[in-house]
């Protein structure tokens, strides 16, 4: 019986090979069956989770369909606007939804309230849809739960017969009936997946069997030709091999290890212990123990030597042991392995070095901090001790041109905290003999792998150069630090102690590692010096102080962003009137660009707001002004657009307590009651200045109690990446609720304390006001009819009015003034006319009129009548101007009562008028 025969006998033998596991045949079989069963099961899944998404999307398709038709139906617009809604639309959708097989199909009107729905008891109950898309006219489908649960659903708006949205109609499937579709497949899907894997089980065994009788039965040609190869390879093969019989005899040895072990010729079938071998080897062979690559002296060689036992446990198929007992042992001389081995470890320390280098050297921009990066990368892996020495400029961030030699110690890091190196700090004068200034004046690296043969370098120092001799520093690599040409300082490497000395090798790594940290140095010294730069425009253009004024009580914040100085500012501009302006703005961007832009828009703001124009005219004159600058810029401008400025802009009357605010792009304001009570006012929102869309800016008119106060803030204090915009709204609520005892320099504290975090990624400017309101008893006003004669009872009631005041100084110059000014509004301009007098931290003396001519202070000529009363006005007035209402104009004045302008024993009214006629 041949081999074949003996496996695939009556005894059934050649099944229990294929699917036995101890076969390499079983064991396929068995993994083509895993396979064949796990894409079985991934097609199932993948059929069942395709055949949901198509019952979905048919479910969302028809819903679409459904309530669009619906929508479109005629009668359904006039139906929701119908007193009977839901008597008239609810037969109708029944009937519909049943028609089309969905689950419910709901009729909303324009607040969201239900006219229609499956559940009578949800009739008239708010809907679960957002109705914002679909009063834009936006057509909704969507997957969510809604009172029948997860469900896909579609929502299309219903337009009147002018085109205006009325309401939406609704309709929608539940994912229950959805997968009830899918699971009505699953039989068929289970039903194909289990003849599948059934036919590929068959088709495997098939297989296997057929593999097992092709490789079993080897005649003796092949067994002739394995042994051929079996000897050839064992006796060409660089590694010594033993064969070592259970009774401790050699029984083979080839050619590698007669030469490794020095084997005589009749080596085989001696015992091994009667063989010169070396001590260690002998021992270990004839122990019989396991071993892995044991390293062994054998005269010049070290040989590394395994040792394995030849017979294992278990029974072959034939009922024969799997080898003979015994042990096989290799022999391999590792000595230029181990040699290359060193070589490869030192190359691989170099690389991992230059590898910390680049991964750990300027991380940040800042120049000691890149300093110490350096140092920490290679102290320890390269060298015990290192210095960097920088350029004071460098250090500065300033531009240089050389260092001359002259360089500050700005690092000293080693192993340990006692080398007598120059303490960090130190100025630093490199001799022309020393390394450093070689390395420095040549830009080359420096090698001095002995220092203790060597006196040049010591006449930098000679007592602390012989104690860092002493001390065991011997070796030394000075690389110059040079970026772009210009030269930053120098990198001193040191190595003490038991340490190797530097090496030409070394002085490569050196190089690269300086090179490295000399740009990362570079970058952090042009950073520092562009943020100094900004930071100081960004203060020369920042308000240095708040003026004085009596409308609010002011304090603020800046916080600049870890990026550097930004666009963000705030104002408090003093109006006529008593009226206060409250701006907060932000551009765009960081750097040097958008700090230059906040000054310009800022100094825009300033000016506007002279010509005392209302919020939204300030804010379109600003858009106007965004867009004009980047119309302005040319391909050759590098930077970014100004586009994306915010500004908010808020001004309060202290008379009236009333507010105007407008705002363009920038998140609303926050209003803290004086009863601790918070809420975000309704004030609409413009797109931010210089988008060019066009629109017009709308204002919200705010009536501010008596200690209110207002916060106002850029986006950089709510808003993060991890965290939405009205999220860190709503945390800015709860800093400053129910705390009705807190100043505006607390409550910016305690919004600080709350928001925005230690480092802020964006320029955080916070502005708090709290409002005052003056007393009516410090307000005066009269109604001024169409006749001069009038004029002379005004003056008088204003003078006694400034007597009660205690104003007396000044009664002589007011009453010249209003005389001026109620006459040139009686005589040319039109009704109604009033007169008020405002006694704030000035006296401010207020025309109003009906017309809208403005009037203009001209020098009169010495044949002229008239036309000297403005000139008058602007010489006894501190300020004045004139200002538009939306029924005419107010001309105003204003009088300072201490300080600068204060009248002092009256005006000299003589020399005024005088003037008028000098030449």
């Amino acid at each position: 019986m041949t081999g074949t025969e003996r496996s695939f006998g009556a005894d059934g033998g050649g099944a229990r090979s294929v699917f036995g596991l101890r076969s390499v045949v079983g064991q396929m079989f068995v993994l083509q069956l895993v396979v064949v069963l796990l894409l079985a099961l991934g097609a199932v899944v993948l059929l069942l989770v395709m055949a949901r998404q198509e019952s979905s999307q048919e479910a969302g398709s028809r819903s679409l369909a459904l309530a669009e038709g619906f929508a479109r139906a005629p009668g359904t617009a006039a139906a929701i606007e119908a007193p009977n809604a839901t008597e008239v639309l609810q037969p109708r959708a029944t009937e519909a939804r049943k028609g089309a097989g969905v689950d419910f199909l709901v009729v909303l009107n324009r607040e969201g309230t239900r006219l229609t729905h499956p559940l009578p008891d949800r009739i008239g109950k708010h809907t679960t849809a957002d109705m914002a898309p679909l009063l834009a006219g936006e057509t909704v489908v969507e997957d969510r739960v809604g009172t029948l649960g997860p469900q896909v659903r579609a929502y299309v708006p219903v337009r009147g017969p002018d085109g205006t949205i009325v309401g939406a109609v609704g309709a929608g499937v539940t994912i229950a009936r959805v997968q009830s579709a899918a699971r009505e497949q699953l039989p068929a899907v289970l039903g194909a997946a289990g003849g599948a894997v059934l036919l590929s089980i068959g088709g495997a065994a098939l297989l296997s069997r057929r593999l097992l009788r092709q490789t079993h039965g080897l005649g003796p040609t092949e067994i002739t030709r394995l042994y051929e190869h079996h000897d050839a390879v064992l006796h060409s093969v660089r590694e010594g091999v033993l064969i070592v019989a259970g009774d401790g005899r050699l029984r083979l040895a080839n050619d590698e290890a007669r030469r490794l072990l020095d084997l005589p010729e009749d080596a085989e079938g001696r015992e091994v212990a009667e063989l010169e071998l070396p001590p260690g080897v002998a021992d270990l062979l004839v122990s019989g123990r396991e071993a892995t690559d044991e390293l062994f002296e054998v005269r010049d060689r070290t040989l590394a030597v395994s040792q394995r036992p030849t017979e294992q446990a278990g029974k072959g198929s034939a009922g024969r042991p799997n080898g003979p007992a015994g042990r096989v042992a290799t022999v391999r001389d590792t000595s230029e392995l181990l040699a290359m081995s060193g070589r490869a470890e030192a190359a691989q320390g170099r690389l991992q070095v230059v590898y910390e280098a680049g991964m750990r050297i300027g991380t940040t921009l800042d120049v000691r901090r890149t300093a110490r990066e350096l140092a920490a990368t290679t102290v320890g892996r390269f060298a015990d001790f290192v210095t960097v020495d920088l350029a004071d400029a460098v250090l500065r961030g300033e531009e240089i041109h050389g260092t001359h030699g002259e360089v500050r110690r700005a690092v000293t890091a080693g192993v340990d905290d006692e080398a007598p190196f120059y303490p960090e700090g130190t100025p630093v004068v490199f001799d022309a003999t020393t390394p450093q200034a070689r390395g420095m004046a040549t830009g080359h690296t420096v090698l001095q792998p002995d220092l203790r043969a060597d006196g040049a370098w010591r006449a930098q120092d000679p007592k602390g150069s012989q104690r860092l001799v002493e001390y065991g520093v011997h070796s030394l690599i000075s690389a110059p630090l040079t970026a772009r040409g210009t030269l930053l300082g120098a990198v001193c490497f040191w190595r003490a102690g038991r340490s190797a000395p530097f090496d030409e090798e070394d002085l490569a790594l050196a190089e690269e590692v300086a090179a490295r940290a000399a740009v990362s140095l570079d970058n952090a010294r042009r950073y520092t010096r562009e943020h100094t730069m900004a930071v100081t425009l960004q203060h020369s253009l920042m308000p240095r102080y708040l003026p004085v004024q009596e409308s609010v009580e002011v304090a603020y914040r800046y916080l600049p962003a870890q990026a550097g100085v930004g666009g963000d500012w705030f104002d408090v501009i003093p109006l006529p009137g008593a009226r206060v302006a409250l701006v907060v703005g932000d551009v765009v961007g960081h750097g040097l660009h958008a700090a230059a832009t906040m000054g310009r828009l800022r100094t825009a703001v300033h000016n506007f707001s002279a010509l005392d124009l209302p919020p939204d005219d300030i804010l379109g004159h600003l858009d106007e002004l965004v867009d004009r600058m980047d119309q302005e810029r040319t391909p050759a401008d590098k930077g970014p657009n100004v586009t994306g400025a915010t500004c908010l802009y808020a001004i309060y009357d202290p008379i009236t307590g009333d507010c105007v605010m407008a705002r363009a792009g920038h998140p609303p304001p926050v209003v803290v009651h004086p009863d601790g009570s918070v809420h975000v006012p309704d004030v609409p929102v413009s797109p931010p200045l210089g988008t060019g869309s066009g629109l017009p800016v709308e204002t919200a008119l705010l009536h501010l109690p008596e200690g209110a106060r207002i916060v106002l803030y850029t986006d950089g204090l709510v808003e993060r990446p991890d965290r939405d915009i009205d999220v860190g709204i709503g945390l800015l609520r709860d800093a400053v609720a129910d705390r009705p005892e807190l100043d505006p320099e607390e409550t910016c504290r305690a919004v600080l304390a709350a928001l925005p975090g230690a480092q802020p990624r964006d320029d955080v400017a916070l502005l708090v006001a709290r409002t005052h309101r003056l007393a009516p008893e410090r307000i005066a006003e009269w109604r001024v009819p169409s006749d001069t004669a009038a004029v002379g009872a005004v003056r008088a009631e204003c003078a006694a009015q400034l007597r009660a005041w205690g104003l007396e100084d000044i009664v002589f110059t007011t009453e010249l003034i209003l005389s001026e000014l109620i006459t040139n509004a009686v005589r040319y301009a039109a009704q109604p006319i009033t007169v008020r007098m405002i006694h704030s931290s000035s006296l401010i003396c207020e025309v109003f009129d009906g017309s809208n001519t403005a009037p203009h202070m001209r020098r009169a000529a010495t044949t002229d009548e008239g036309g000297r009363g403005l000139f008058l006005v602007a010489q006894l007035a501190v300020r004045w101007g004139t200002r538009y209402t939306s029924w005419g104009k107010v001309i105003w004045t204003e009088q300072a009562l201490e300080g600068p302008g204060a009248p002092e024993g009256g005006p000299d009214l003589a020399d005024a008028l005088l003037d008028q006629w000098n030449f």
